[in-house]
């Protein structure tokens, strides 16, 4: 059972990263025909595109993109959903209603959190690797702007040691450690 668990987080991890990559994306303005903004449209149109045509027109004005936001919660609500029914029929003892619901949107919130935290975590380290391995890369300039806007007050606290940019380091450290307390 223990590896259906892993590939039903697996693949609601996926979804929900591109979801939210997508999001990020929109919100900073970077065009999304660049990798890896094609793929996260890719992953994600089938659920996005319906979703923009039933939220509020007023919602679609505005510089965040509430269908991308709108769609990964409700990948994490399916996936709490589908981790309780598995955990149901894996157990002999079912879950009362208010447990069931309560142990949906922990689920839900744990895997948001959690993908928002390897995400910007593997962003942050392609960037790293880019940066000293081929710092003039097409997709270096896309890095930088999805990494820079959460690096900014970090880089305002930590300085420059011998001339290297520790930033990206101590916020890999701090989501570590995020990581860490989810559990």
């Amino acid at each position: 059972m223990r590896i259906v668990f892993f590939l039903l987080e697996t693949l609601f991890f996926f979804l929900i990263a591109a979801a939210l990559l997508r999001a990020w994306m929109n919100h900073l303005r970077v065009h999304m025909s660049a990798q890896p903004g094609r793929l996260a449209m890719a992953v994600t149109d089938w659920l996005v595109v319906p979703l923009r045509r039933v939220l509020p027109r007023g919602l679609a004005q505005s510089r965040i993109d509430w269908g991308s936001l709108v769609a990964a919660l409700l990948l994490a609500v399916a996936y709490g959903l589908l981790w309780l029914l598995l955990a149901t029929a894996a157990s002999a003892a079912p879950f009362t209603a208010e447990a069931s619901v309560m142990l949906v949107f922990t689920m839900a919130l744990r895997i948001l959190a959690r993908t928002l935290l390897q995400g910007l975590m593997i962003l942050l380290i392609g960037y790293a690797i880019l940066s000293w391995v081929q710092p003039q890369s097409p997709v270096m300039g896309t890095l930088d702007r999805l990494c820079a806007p959460i690096l900014r007050p970090v880089r305002r606290i930590v300085p420059l040691v011998g001339g290297v940019d520790l930033s990206v380091l101590v916020l890999i450290i701090l989501l570590q450690v995020g990581l860490m307390l989810l559990g």
